[in-house]
């Protein structure tokens, strides 16, 4: 990864420039710095953010100059038939996007006279960048900034698959495989929604005292046990296994361990973490015997209706800065990271 500077073009219609104060580091990053799902290069990378509205263009009404706020990968037009539904988050009006461009298909960016492609509708690791307004939410200005940039995607991915996504039900059994920032948001909110049992799996023993923090009442390590995580899961809950499973670490092989951890005819399997194969194979007999499979972006959280919030002190493990991005590729294979930190604008 290379750092240099590059041209951010002010906005057009119905965009916003944002100096960014701080970024953070998502998993997702490094599987579209590894070219997943489309190999567009070269661009700048970052989904989590938080910065100053610098500029706006023609058309922009909710959002003003000194604004503080995030950008975002999902809209909500509140009129589309999906924001209408009640049943996603998936805006039409405005899609999520992965062809690295705008709207407009074109860049914002460039570097030497080539076009940068974007991350989704952001790109945060850079010192400005540019954004459709509909994608961007405003902050609270007494909120600590640097925890906000937290909230764009991973742990609020988290809490909302177990809130919006999967409505997890009072006294209802959960488990959560992968506990990074993820895993932990699916903790804090199968807590949230009164479940009675979180199970955390992780291959790493550090993850267990975060679990904790968050609201786990059990945990399992997968690198103590040959048993397969079905058989410890169902080992947990009187062999009959949970009402809801989150798949959080994105390995396309766990994806029927957790169908298969699910109790027959009620058990959902909701998968978040991003995998970095389009194609898996799909256990059929565990489908019909009346398992969900489902899969969540944003975990059905709506930015403008659905924002909760959260203490996230927990989470910071790492601070770099923007300069020394690749200091943050090597601490994100620590065993004891969960959050990284880039300080940006300050």
């Amino acid at each position: 990864m290379k750092v240099e500077e590059i041209q951010v073009d002010p906005p057009k219609e119905f965009e916003v420039r944002v100096k960014m104060l701080f970024a953070s580091l998502c998993h997702t990053d490094l599987t579209f710095a590894n070219g997943f799902p489309i190999p567009l290069f070269p661009r700048v990378l970052g989904h989590e953010g938080v910065g100053i509205v610098e500029s706006i263009g023609e058309g922009v009404m909710e959002l003003s100059k000194g604004d503080m706020v995030m950008p975002l990968y999902v809209a909500e037009c509140g009129k589309c038939e999906n924001c209408k539904s009640g049943r996603t988050n998936l805006c039409l009006t405005y899609p999520m996007t992965y062809n690295g461009l705008m709207l407009d298909g074109t860049s914002r960016m460039s570097v030497k006279g080539q076009n940068l492609y974007h991350v989704f509708s952001c790109s945060t690791w850079s010192e400005y960048t540019v954004v459709n307004a509909n994608y961007v939410v405003k902050v609270d200005p007494t909120m600590d900034c640097a925890q906000a940039s937290f909230l764009c995607c991973g742990f609020s991915t988290g809490f909302g698959a177990a809130w919006r996504d999967a409505e997890v039900e009072k006294g209802s059994t959960v488990a959560v495989l992968g506990l990074g920032a993820v895993g932990l948001g699916a903790v804090e909110g199968a807590r949230n929604q009164g479940a009675s049992k979180i199970i955390g799996i992780d291959k790493n023993k550090m993850k267990c005292e975060k679990g904790k923090a968050f609201g786990m009442t059990d945990f399992i390590n997968t690198n103590e046990s040959g048993k397969s995580i079905e058989e410890l899961v169902k080992g947990l809950t009187g062999g009959m296994g949970v009402d809801y499973f989150f798949e959080c670490s994105g390995g396309p092989s766990f994806v029927n361990q957790a169908l298969e951890s699910t109790k027959p005819g009620k058990g959902k399997a909701i998968m978040i973490g991003v995998a970095n194969e389009p194609i898996v194979n799909i256990n059929y007999t565990s489908l019909l015997f009346g398992r969900t499979l489902k899969g969540s972006i944003f975990g059905g959280l709506k930015p403008r209706s659905d924002f909760p919030e959260f203490e996230l002190n927990e989470l910071l493990t790492h601070e770099v800065s923007l300069g020394e991005i690749n200091k943050a590729l090597e601490f994100v294979k620590q065993p004891n990271c969960v959050k990284i930190l880039i300080k940006i604008g300050i």
